[in-house]
């Protein structure tokens, strides 16, 4: 568990911060908290649900890995299961700055990666900036979606982004979090590279067909997957490097823990991931081998 999470726990309400610490403390949390941890929460702090949710940001601003800023974003995001999923900021020293992962992007990405096919509301501790609302108007669930800042009535993302571009415009009916399974096969491979396939399946790329995904191996063997989130206005699109680093960082992994890494990507599409993905693993450490694998 990272220090800073436990340091965050201690700054907590008293009440709420003796609850939540055998769920931190447990061997299996995952940076996320259950329907039942969550209803059992609101009823030892007598919070009510909004309140709560605003009172463990500090909790998800502690995962923040911000070397440049220093400005520490946490965001909550609620899947339609119930469970909630902790996301921060990202930035990268030495690298683009078009490299950084918003905090949205990261608790969004986090709950994607666990399963969930839709967000019922998003709970930030800064007004999420244009890029962000863009991002998450990819969503299954865009038109819905709560967004709920401090001090500030609850809106809908549509209120945040009126008259807004999205997939339909574009005629994609399937938006970012839909079960999908590209079909995508490598006749042969590593575990690591069949990992990378495996979120390769997943990715969400509609637009340019760049089906992809990478896998990063830790030094203690554990890998960590992260597929391609397009959209719309290509331009949010959130590569399969930046993915797999929000589920390393969610696990509790620092990122001087990368040994290895693997991106399986098309080679019939009009773009390509592998520059980019070479360059800020260089930038994380220079060492780290990339496997290449074009289908």
């Amino acid at each position: 568990m990272y220090a800073r999470v436990i340091k965050a726990l201690s700054l907590l309400p008293a009440e709420l911060a003796s609850a939540l610490k055998p769920i931190i403390e447990a061997s299996d949390f995952d940076s996320t908290i259950s329907p039942e941890q969550f209803e059992c929460l609101l009823s030892t702090t007598h919070m009510t649900d909004t309140e709560l949710r605003l009172a463990l940001l500090p909790l998800a601003a502690s995962y923040a890995v911000v070397p440049i800023s220093n400005f520490y974003v946490g965001a909550i995001v609620r899947g339609t299961s119930g469970r909630l999923y902790f996301g921060a900021n990202m930035e990268f020293e030495n690298a683009s700055m078009a490299c950084t992962i918003h905090a949205e992007q990261s608790a969004i990405s986090h709950a994607w990666i666990k399963g969930e096919v839709g967000i019922k509301d998003v709970t930030i501790n800064y007004s999420p900036c244009g890029h962000c609302r863009q991002f998450m108007n990819e969503l299954t669930s865009a038109n819905d979606m709560i967004i709920q800042l401090p001090q500030r009535e609850p809106m809908t993302l549509q209120q945040y982004l009126p008259d807004s571009f999205g997939p339909l415009d574009l005629g994609v009916k399937d938006g970012l979090l839909s079960d999908l399974n590209n079909g995508i096969c490598i006749e042969e491979g590593s575990e690591l590279a069949i990992s990378a396939c495996n979120a390769a399946n997943r990715s969400h790329a509609p637009y340019s067909k760049n089906f992809s995904g990478v896998a990063l191996k830790a030094h203690d063997g554990r890998i960590f997957e992260g597929m391609y989130a397009e959209n719309a206005a290509f331009n949010p699109s959130l590569p399969p490097l930046q993915v797999a680093l929000i589920n390393m960082n969610m696990s509790n992994y620092s990122l001087s823990e990368i040994a290895e890494a693997a991106l399986v990507e098309s080679a019939e599409s009009k773009i390509s991931q592998l520059a980019r993905t070479q360059a800020l693993l260089d930038a994380l450490n220079p060492d780290i081998q990339l496997m290449y694998v074009a289908y």
